[in-house]
């Protein structure tokens, strides 16, 4: 197979699809791969890349047995604990985002779902946000919300929902138990029935194989997936997944080039792990990458994070937002 070609072929229309023999992403050359993958990029996402930041809104006693996760009750870890922030201190990281040209700020929280009286609180922060930082997108990542949560999501102003199905269908329960895959494709549907950007990806390094690197890309695109956030595992002392061998940046970068080929419409956003790769994801950048997250939460050492990948992204030729000085 020439990649190279193929990228032209999907240009023009061709869609990968389920059942399609997929090993000759693992025989191509990595070099034919990247520059195929960075065409279909240019081609339908162009040059700007989509900035995105997030708040640990609410952390730890996740009841959820997720084995890479700190957050989890069921691991051993120096995990921050805390209920849903203040909303002061939620709108004055949104206000600071926004002021440094990020695209979109989502509150992020531990738990299987936001409930009660913190989800409202939620949706206080939000109507805030929007009408105080009219200048960045709104994005929630609070687990498994019910069709009328994510509704209220989106009156108050939230156009983007997160919700990674973290791996393949088939190596799922070996992560999670607590629930089910399905469950996540469910919650999927009822993000892309809201008519909400649909924000969802996974972590390579689990102890998967290619194939369930592959399997999961297919069923992104099947699901309709706009962003796709690719999480490199960095393993964490306390969870099961501690000693698991960390990633080479070839197999990091070609995932995100696969993923590229298989979501040729989709932002495939850098997300944990950027620390694999050299020169701060460039390489990444250059196989099909077109968005990443930001930042670094709750400190204003964020500002020296976006700053530097925004001189870094400028210096390979891609867009970001102006800031307004």
């Amino acid at each position: 197979m020439d990649v190279l070609n193929l990228a032209k072929e999907i240009i023009d229309g061709k869609r990968l699809k389920r059942g399609d023999d997929f090993k000759f992403f693992l025989e191509c050359d990595l070099e034919d791969l990247k520059k195929g993958a960075d065409l279909i990029r240019e081609h339908f996402v162009g040059d700007k890349v989509d900035l995105c930041s997030i708040i640990n809104g609410r952390s730890g006693r996740c009841p959820e047995d997720c084995k890479y996760c700190a957050q989890s009750a069921h691991n051993h870890t120096d995990c921050e604990v805390y209920d849903f922030l203040p909303e002061e201190k939620i709108v004055e990281m949104c206000k600071l985002n926004e002021s440094e040209g990020v695209d979109r700020f989502s509150i992020v929280t531990a738990g299987r779902a936001l409930t009660g009286e913190e989800f409202d609180k939620a949706i206080s922060a939000y109507e805030r946000m929007g009408k105080e930082c009219p200048n960045i997108e709104l994005c929630a990542s609070m687990g498994f919300l019910s069709a009328e949560q994510l509704h209220r999501l989106h009156e108050a102003g939230v156009g983007s929902y997160h919700h990674n199905i973290e791996t393949s269908k088939r190596y799922f329960p070996y992560i999670c138990t607590t629930h089910t895959y399905e469950q996540k494709m469910e919650t999927l549907k009822m993000v892309k029935a809201e008519g909400m950007y649909v924000c969802s990806g996974g972590i390579i390094g689990m102890g998967e194989n290619w194939e369930d690197r592959i399997d999961m890309a297919v069923s992104l695109a099947e699901a309709g997936a706009d962003s796709i956030p690719i999480n490199a595992l960095m393993p964490i002392k306390g969870t099961p997944l501690e000693n698991e061998k960390q990633l080479t940046e070839d197999e990091i970068v070609r995932t995100i080039a696969i993923f590229r080929y298989l979501n040729p419409k989709a932002d495939i956003r850098l997300a944990a792990g950027r620390a694999l790769l050299s020169g701060d994801g460039k390489n990444a950048f250059q196989a099909g990458a077109s968005a990443t997250i930001t930042g670094n939460m709750l400190t204003t050492v964020a500002c020296a994070t976006i700053r530097s990948d925004r001189q870094m992204l400028e210096e390979i030729g891609r867009e970001v937002k102006p800031v307004d000085l």
